[in-house]
């Protein structure tokens, strides 16, 4: 059974309506945490201010009316364009504030509701917010890799999942190898083409090396594996329908990490005693 499923109050397990409460109220939570996710999408690559400028059509530039601001809904409501000039709204929003609020209530539902949970429902956040905009600009705000990195603070205060010597573990135990495959390989580009292109970029290494910080080796090499995966298969695809090269791979990372701090441990156990033991 999963761990909040199993809650009891003095010996009773709680009841369906509680549930029934919680999770519509911890979805409601996250979207509404999630429009502020698509804020810092599309604000932070532009060097926007986050909080002197109200919400306003990227068109006509006409300020968004307080009803046209409710996530998910307001988009559904108006169809996806915007009140004044009838532009097309990226669907980008919505999906953005549902997948931060599906994510909230994954998360409480496998982690529990304790502070690890609570903390892993942040770290999906800011996930979230690095795979748009590596996805939208092919680069990572190295301020949101900051904040994954100091998430590493309270998750050592208030937990007790990693000791310090893991948590330096996985800070580097992917790290490094993507620097260094980032370096060797942008060495040998470069020496056949001229071009100066590196083979994983720094933010991705960043993003791997905060990340291991939070989640520790055994998770941070789960969700690698994962994305590289993921990257290979996608961007064999996306090769062959746009014949473009660059590509994403923040992403497919942002997926894995979340996918190894839901699963990572049940993952490398499933391995060990199915692989490597038999």
């Amino acid at each position: 059974m999963l761990p909040i499923l199993s809650r009891t109050i003095g010996g009773e397990f709680m009841d369906w309506q509680f549930y029934l409460l919680f999770f519509p109220i911890v979805f409601l939570y996250g979207i509404c945490i999630g429009s502020f996710l698509n804020v810092l999408i599309y604000r932070l690559p532009n060097n926007e201010s986050l909080i002197k400028r109200s919400s306003h059509c990227m068109t006509c530039q006409a300020k968004i009316r307080k009803r046209d601001l409710i996530p998910v809904f307001s988009w559904l409501f108006l169809r996806g364009k915007c009140h004044n000039c009838g532009a097309r709204i990226s669907p980008q929003y919505p999906i953005v504030e549902a997948l931060n609020g599906i994510l909230y209530i994954v998360a409480l539902l496998v982690l529990d509701l304790n502070a690890n949970g609570i903390i892993c429902c942040l770290f999906f956040s800011l996930l979230i917010v690095v795979g748009f905009m590596d996805w939208n600009t092919l680069e990572i705000d190295l301020r949101i890799l900051l904040c994954i990195a100091l998430l590493a603070i309270p998750s050592a205060l208030l937990t007790d999942t990693l000791t310090i010597p893991q948590r330096l573990i996985g800070a580097v135990c992917v790290s490094v190898p993507f620097f260094l495959i980032g370096e060797i390989s942008g060495a040998v580009i470069k020496r056949r083409t001229g071009e100066k292109v590196r083979g994983i970029e720094l933010g991705d290494t960043l993003l791997m090396a905060a990340s291991g910080l939070l989640v520790g080796p055994k998770v941070a090499a789960v969700a690698a594996l994962i994305g590289i995966f993921l990257a290979a298969v996608c961007g064999l695809a996306y090769k062959k329908i746009t014949g473009e090269s660059k590509f994403a791979f923040g992403p497919f990372l942002s997926i894995g990490l979340v996918i190894g701090t839901l699963f990572g441990n049940q993952i490398v156990a499933w391995y060990i005693n199915h692989m490597i033991l038999e």
